[in-house]
């Protein structure tokens, strides 16, 4: 990540060089450019920001061997994105006009050719004698007989040149001496341990033994059979854990997320002060009662918190309810009714283009909500769910917007589908996923698109 982060440096200052002392047709232009020294600043940026991109791509998820293919489509992703980003910092910071556009097309085409040159060289060199001879890893596995079987038929299957299982060890019928023997023998740098079959004690003799080899143990962990949790290691106050995980892990996009609501929810708050406040003038001259409608929601976990909207019923809407009730339009906890006599003339026209939703912008402030995510629920509609795989909505933030929300929203009336819908979103979750969804939310909302 540090080369990386260089060669991204390197690729500007290159960038800049390439535009000042070579007149390329079609971007050099016609006019000199200025010092490097007036772009220097843009490293600061660069430089930090590019493993950040490269990671958000998934250049680091790639195997060990991968293909030109692969390096080259996520490595061309992570070099758009940086030229954006440049462009957006330029623009941000009005200094446009001081730095050549030419610089900015040239450095993304140089960090892309500097490290896929540096990928190559990496590639040729671990697929060499030398190569494979460093990187190589001589593994024994250590298990029952069973269990050792199975495992080398699947790493002989997936298996490149980088392993090799030199020997097994059958811990349950063989003494710990042996696996010290076969490490001397084969000058084993790995060990792979198979602990379903075998005691903790043998387990921990053979951690052990490999300590004072100066060899590593690689414990395989897949004690339980688990169908929807990710599993990864974690440290708790210096110990060693497997966590379980189903909602979205904890990372670099999950932190993104959190920034860009805020900021996102600071510049639209800014943008619509005005408009919110002729609408809360308009709220107040249709109907008495107050401006706002304020509702216990089920937030992350399931922690309650108080939901904002624009009134858009009678005041005592709430009373009401009870009498609607056979009304119910939706299956499941959930409630909601074509043409609802509690709501007013005005409010119907804020729903339809749910403008009623807009001080939700301050729970995305606050923290307490998303701009996009499971649409929070009442806190006793929650509290009436017959599938308790249904509350695994709450494991992410609520949103303003979702998958529900762009798929006609009142016209999936099924609840089961509208989980469905909110459990496809947490399972496949990313930022361009969030990005797409908030794209296609802008038409369902101009146009009311499953308004009721």
């Amino acid at each position: 990540m540090v080369l990386d982060a260089l060669l991204y440096g390197v690729g500007l200052y290159l960038a800049h060089g390439i535009r000042r002392h070579w007149h390329l047709p079609f971007l050099s232009g016609q006019h000199e450019i200025q010092p490097f020294e007036l772009y220097a600043w843009l490293l600061v940026i660069v430089i930090p920001s590019a493993p950040l991109l490269l990671h958000l791509s998934g250049f680091y998820e790639r195997p060990l061997l991968p293909s030109l293919r692969e390096t080259s489509w996520r490595l061309f992703r992570a070099c758009v994105w940086a030229v954006v980003g440049v462009i957006l910092v330029l623009w941000l910071f009005r200094v446009s006009s001081v730095i050549a556009r030419s610089v900015i097309i040239y450095f993304g085409l140089m960090s892309y050719v500097l490290i896929l040159l540096k990928e190559e060289l990496l590639l040729r060199w671990r697929q060499s004698s030398l190569g494979r001879l460093q990187s190589q890893k001589r593994l024994l596995l250590v298990g029952t007989r069973e269990d050792t079987a199975r495992l080398q038929e699947e790493l002989q299957n997936a298996q490149g040149d980088d392993l090799k299982v030199v020997a097994q060890v059958a811990l349950d019928k063989e003494p710990i001496e042996r696996l010290i023997q076969l490490m001397h023998e084969h000058s084993a740098n790995g060990v792979i341990l198979i602990p379903q079959h075998i005691y903790f004690g043998q387990i921990e003799q053979a951690i052990e033994v490999c300590e004072r080899e100066g060899v590593d143990v690689w414990l395989i962990a897949d004690f339980f059979k688990t169908q929807l949790s990710r599993t990864r290691v974690d440290e708790f106050y210096g110990r060693p854990m497997l966590v379980f995980s189903t909602g979205p892990e904890k990372s670099w996009s999950a932190l993104l997320k959190q920034v860009f609501d805020f900021v996102g929810a600071s510049i639209l708050l800014f943008l619509l002060a005005v408009p919110m406040v002729l609408i809360a003038v308009a709220i107040r001259l249709s109907s008495p009662g107050p401006v706002f409608f304020r509702q216990q929601r089920s937030g992350l976990n399931g922690q309650p918190f108080t939901m904002l909207k624009f009134r858009s019923m009678i005041t005592n809407a709430e009373q009401l309810r009870h009498e609607l009730e056979a009304l119910n339009e939706m299956s499941g906890p959930v409630f909601k009714v074509t043409n609802d006599p509690r709501i007013t003339g005005f409010g119907r026209f804020m729903r339809k283009y749910s403008i009623d939703e807009l001080p939700q912008l301050i729970n995305v402030w606050r923290g307490e909500m998303s701009l996009v995510g499971p649409r929070p629920l009442p806190v006793d509609e929650v509290r009436r769910f017959d599938d308790p795989a249904h509350r695994r909505r709450l494991s992410v933030r609520p949103g303003l917007t979702c998958l529900w929300q762009i798929s006609g929203r009142n016209n999936v009336r099924d609840f089961q589908e509208w989980v469905r819908l909110d459990l496809e979103y947490i399972d496949h979750w990313s930022l361009w996923l969030d990005f797409k969804i908030l794209l296609r939310t802008i038409p369902a909302v101009f146009t009311g698109a499953g308004a009721k």
